[in-house]
Formats: C-alpha cells, structure tokens, sequence
C-alpha cells in the first residue's frame, strides 16, 4: 500500500476561490495586528498590546497559518508535476520582497531591523519544502514533527552566533521587529505539505474546489489573497503614515509607556539591591508622581534641571516605599 493517496487526474487550472478567501482571512488578521502594533509604537495607545503575551500569541496564530497555506499552495500548484518557471519567479519574487524589507528596516529600525522574517522563511522554505511534494504525506508529516521539536532539544551554544540566528536552533532571541526561524516554522510548511498530499484527491470536484466568492466581502477577501504579496509590502507603510498623521492631531495617549516604564525601573530597582515589593511600589509612586509635575509625556529630552528633579522623585518614592519619608 502506498504511504499516501496516489495523485488523482490535474485540478483545473483555475484557483480554488475558497484557499484565497483563506489567504486574504490571514492577511486580514495580519493587518489588524500590524495596525495595534503601530499604535502603540506610535503611543497612541496606553502600551503596545501587540508586545503583550496574547499579542505574541495572535502574531504567531497568524505567522502559523501563512505558512500552512505556503505548503498547502506548493501542492496544489505543482503537485501534478514541478512547473519551473512559476514557481522560480514566484520566488524569486518573494525573495526580492524580502530582500526590500531588510534593506528598508535596517534604515528605518537600525536596532531591531528584519533579518529573517515572515517572507524570508516563505522563500527559503518553499525551496526546501518542495521535493517534499512528491514524497509520500506521511514523509512530510514526520519531517514537520521533526522540525517543529528540533528547538527543544538541538539547542546549542555553538548556535548562538548571529550568523545562525536564521535557523532559531540558539539559546536567544535576536533584537528583530520580525523574527521567523526555519525552526519551527518551516515544520509549519510540511505540515501544509502533507495536509494537501492527504486532502488533494478528495479536494477534486469536491464543494470546496466548486466554490466561487460571491459577495463583495469574499470577492475582496479573495483577491487580497491573490495578491497576497503586494498587500504586505504596502499595508504597513500607509497604516504608518495614517497613524503618525492621527497621533500629530491628538497626541500621544497621556499614560503611553507607563507599563513599560514601570515594568523596566522594577527591573532595575531590583538588579541594584531594591527589595522586590518596595521597587513595585516606588514604580507606580515614581509614574504618578513624573505625570504630576509635568515630566511624562513630553517627547522631549530631560534638561539638566529636569533630570535632577525626577532622580529626586525617583528616590523620595523608593524611600517612601520602605516607609522612610511621605510620599512625593
């Protein structure tokens, strides 16, 4: 018996309405996260909920399932046999594209630019992920496995270097406003792989393969998904520019950063000898207090005078804490 189902007769040439409508749910998903993103980059929000632990979540939900579909999209589109030229200029696209992002976040980002992103691994693993198109579903599957645990147990410190960040097989995060490792990620790919191996034959002439995106939500959905590439590549640059046009109108929220900076002084209060519970309560005083006197918010550099007053602030608060003095 065969690891997986024979390859039944070519598809129709036309593409599957209902794996666009996918694409373009995914690229929606995208969008909406970037624009919380950019807000609170921008501090038009309280703190950057796109930086906080669901956040995170959502972002790699969505990463996980452009990656799915990159493996479920090599099947359909060459699983009756390799077509070189669309998929060398695919990617090659993609590998353009890719190669713009890290050019233009390293100007834009010098201290976090995007090495190895979402398009990045796209187009390194649809060249590793495609002989595993005409290898048996269940090759596939066990590779995905393979490569979805590798983090857990290949991690090594000869892999901590930068120059193999790409392979997320390190002990560390990199500094990276997009960070994409072939490992797990590509494990995501196969996954796709063998899910499309598993499903092609049934997918033939069956409701889904039949469906067409009739209302004006689907139809956009499904052409977003189309063009899946260029609605990345600008989607970010004209949420930017709309946001920094809001935020020069309204100004930053008055409590942006707050979190963070509460979160960073109770790190630091507690790495220099600050009992735990007194440092949390000075950050909160410390936060309060710099919103009072005026010295939260402004965008602008300290002046010498200005510096002086908030370090006073600072330590009056911890004081304060430890029950010394009233406070500030």
């Amino acid at each position: 018996m065969p690891a997986s189902p024979p390859f039944q007769p070519p598809c129709p040439s036309r593409r599957i309405d209902a794996v666009d409508l996918a694409r373009g749910a995914a690229l929606a998903a995208m969008v909406a996260y970037h624009a919380l993103w950019d807000l609170g980059f921008l501090q038009i929000t309280p703190q950057n909920f796109a930086l906080t632990a669901l956040g995170r979540l959502a972002a790699h939900g969505i990463a996980g399932s452009f990656l799915l579909l990159v493996g479920v999209g090599l099947v359909l589109a060459n699983g009756d046999g390799l077509r070189w030229r669309p998929f060398a200029l695919r990617l090659a696209r993609i590998g353009g594209a890719a190669l713009l992002i890290t050019v233009a976040t390293r100007i834009a980002f010098p201290q976090s630019y995007i090495f190895f992103g979402i398009l990045h691994c796209i187009a390194v693993s649809s060249l590793l992920g495609l002989p595993f198109v005409f290898l048996p579903a269940s090759t596939a599957g066990l590779g995905a496995v393979a490569v979805m645990v590798a983090p857990r147990v290949v991690a090594h410190p000869l892999l901590d270097a930068p120059e193999f960040y790409f392979l997320g097989l390190g002990r560390g995060l990199p500094d990276s406003n997009d960070w994409v490792p072939l490992f797990p990620w590509f494990g995501l790919v196969l996954a796709g792989i063998a899910l499309a191996r598993l499903l092609r034959p049934a997918l033939a002439g069956s409701a889904v393969a039949r469906w067409r995106a009739r209302n004006a939500v689907a139809r956009g959905a499904a052409f977003a998904g189309r063009h899946s590439l260029p609605v990345y590549l600008v989607h970010q640059p004209v949420l930017l520019a709309l946001l920094t046009g809001l935020v020069t109108l309204t100004g930053p929220h008055p409590k942006a950063g707050l979190a963070s900076f509460r979160k960073d002084y109770i790190a630091h209060c507690t790495r220099t000898g600050g009992e735990a519970e007194a440092c949390r309560i000075a950050a909160r005083c410390t936060a309060d207090a710099l919103q009072r006197e005026g010295l939260w918010g402004s965008g602008k550099p300290y002046s010498g005078e200005e510096r002086a007053k908030a370090q006073g602030v600072s330590q009056r608060c911890y004081a304060a804490a430890e029950g010394t003095v009233a406070p500030p």
